[in-house]
């Protein structure tokens, strides 16, 4: 697979950004023969379009952040032909777990020069406010991601109010019912998570039972996005899933947070940009 041209985004206001692991990169890019011809670097520089991509005949668009700017930049790449590079360069790195495993980023452009490499599309899930190329979190529980801003900045007055905030809504705030789901809690969840597979979709609910759950759940779920931690209904399977509540949805999508509707339908596509994939049989 030709790579070149290819065009890297890095984004020197991200917590995890070093420019010692930009350098790093950089040579290793170089010595596999894949350096690229540009370098986006966010916040100065714009998120490239699909069409400024094309325009430029580039074929690969390498992508060394978090979750949320890999997912800025593959929706604003929409309607190029080429391929994204996705590499860890965030705290999660979850889309990146799922392309090529946990692996350190020079063993993922070391498989760039060799034949365990191949471009594939995707699934994601698309709402009314965006599209997630991992997950969504919808619920109450979803303000959690407020916390996490105030983390990845260490700011420590803005961990204490948002702390204080998402403990409260998670608490209080209305809970998300998914409609045609036998086994979902009627009063409904503090949050659910939805994220896309090859036939559908799978849902999660998740509750807590008191407020040291609250507490000690939403920060391990929602800041750390570890959401095996916490206890958990699994929904099922599903072709397309509706949530209501009584007023709007919190919504974290790949890690960001949006504001919902009272009533949000989740739906399976998928993604109309190509990844490229070193993990053995794929994703």
């Amino acid at each position: 697979m030709e790579h070149s041209p290819l065009w890297l985004i890095i984004n020197a206001a991200s917590g995890s950004y070093s420019a010692a692991a930009l350098a790093d990169l950089l040579a290793t890019m170089e010595a596999s023969g894949c350096a690229p011809e540009r370098v986006i670097r966010l916040p100065e520089d714009d998120l490239p379009t699909g069409m400024a991509l094309a325009a430029s005949g580039v074929r690969t668009l390498a992508v060394f952040t978090g979750d949320g700017t890999i997912n800025s930049a593959a929706t604003r790449a929409e309607g190029w032909d080429g391929a994204l590079l996705v590499l860890p360069g965030g705290t999660m790195n979850l889309l990146s777990k799922s392309l090529h495993g946990d692996v350190p980023v020079h063993a993922i452009i070391d498989h760039l020069g060799t034949a365990n490499h191949r471009r594939i599309s995707r699934p994601a899930v698309r709402t009314s406010q965006g599209t997630a190329l991992v997950e969504v979190l919808a619920g109450p529980g979803a303000m959690w991601a407020d916390v996490r801003e105030g983390v990845r900045d260490f700011d420590l007055g803005a961990i204490a109010e948002t702390f204080t905030n998402a403990l409260r809504e998670t608490r209080e705030g209305p809970g998300v019912t998914i409609a045609d789901c036998a086994t979902a809690k009627p009063d409904g969840y503090r949050a659910l998570r939805i994220a896309p597979e090859d036939e559908g979709l799978r849902a999660e609910g998740y509750d807590f039972s008191d407020l040291a759950d609250f507490a000690a759940q939403g920060f391990a779920m929602l800041v750390k996005r570890d959401f095996r931690q916490g206890p958990h209904d699994d929904l099922g399977h599903f072709a397309a899933i509706d949530c209501h509540s009584t007023g709007p949805i919190p919504l974290m999508i790949d890690g960001e947070r949006r504001q919902g509707e009272a009533a949000e339908r989740f739906e399976r596509i998928m993604f109309p940009v190509d990844f490229i994939t070193t993990k053995p049989g794929g994703d």
